[in-house]
């Protein structure tokens, strides 16, 4: 993963990207700054994309505040960094995908009341490794707990 962005970044450089340039060197000084605070010379390929995740979860934080301040000059750059990187990101689970894995982490734990969703969330999110917003795994527990104490 950590090749294919930087020979993109070196295609950009080529094209004179100016704006998947900034974006894929903003990724890699964001990973290594990652990598020098976790003491790794590399980081492995799971690390990558949940960093790359963060990233991408910034951007669309951005967009939003953007949005709400009608700033559309700085929406509209926002959205094509975003989509220099989101490229890098595997597909997102869907929420048919989610609701299994958190049906499987249910049983497989014996969770039944709403006092364990934090432990529920943290499984999911360990099997899912930033391909799922926690947010929206958040949700989905919390539906399938309020479902599971009601029946």
């Amino acid at each position: 993963l950590l090749d294919a962005i930087n020979s993109d970044l070196a295609k950009a450089i080529k094209e004179r990207d100016e704006m998947t340039v900034s974006s894929l060197r903003l990724l890699l000084a964001h990973l290594h700054n990652v990598e020098i605070a976790k003491g790794k010379k590399n980081l492995a390929e799971d690390e990558i994309r949940v960093e790359t995740y963060k990233m991408v979860k910034k951007y669309k934080e951005s967009i939003d505040a953007y949005q709400k301040a009608q700033r559309t000059d700085l929406v509209e750059k926002e959205k094509a960094q975003l989509a220099a990187i989101e490229k890098y990101l595997p597909q997102a689970l869907t929420d048919l995908e989610i609701e299994n894995m958190v049906d499987q982490a249910i049983s497989a734990t014996g969770t039944s009341s709403i006092r364990d969703m934090g432990r529920l969330i943290q499984t999911v999110m360990g099997s899912a490794r930033g391909r799922a917003d926690g947010a929206k795994v958040a949700q989905i527990v919390r539906k399938k707990l309020s479902v599971e104490m009601s029946s």
